[in-house]
């Protein structure tokens, strides 16, 4: 499975946007797989969740809600190797009170760089989710645009 993502992501670096998302079941190895990659090729998979809530912590509500974008552009330059960037626990990126648009950021990051992401919901019916229908955080997106790679689970 390493070996076709690695194929999968040198394919990429012709498009125009040039994100590739892990998409699996909890528990299927997105992460593993990610860590693996990184392994291999010596670079870091950086803890969107972790890296952007350190930066946001020690800012008031509204700042976290205008600074968000830039402060995630500052850690994605700082954590890309060359240009491929690996992102895991991008959760934080669905805080309805940071005003983000998750999927349009992550094609932003891949249009001058190649961008692994581990997508921390799911494909249905051709469509990309996350959270349930209902849920504050809940988003629904076509595939326009996108490079999926689906992991059934990590054997």
């Amino acid at each position: 499975m390493l070996e076709q993502l690695a194929q999968r992501i040198n394919e990429v670096g012709a498009l125009q946007t040039k994100l590739v998302l892990l998409i699996g079941r909890p528990g299927s190895g997105k992460s593993a797989l990610i860590g693996a990659l990184a392994k291999q090729h010596g670079l870091r998979v950086m803890n969107v969740g972790a890296a952007l809530g350190r930066q946001l912590a020690a800012m008031s509500q509204r700042q976290r809600a205008l600074q968000a974008n830039v402060v995630l552009r500052d850690l994605a330059d700082e954590h890309a190797e060359g240009d491929l960037l690996l992102l895991d626990n991008l959760e934080l990126l669905f805080d309805r009170s940071l005003k983000l648009d998750p999927l349009d950021l992550l094609k932003r990051h891949a249009h001058g760089r190649r961008v692994v992401a581990v997508w921390p919901g799911e494909l249905r019916e051709g469509r990309l989710v996350y959270a349930e229908m209902g849920h504050p955080e809940y988003q629904d997106y076509g595939l326009d645009g996108l490079v999926p790679f689906e992991i059934e689970s990590l054997g």
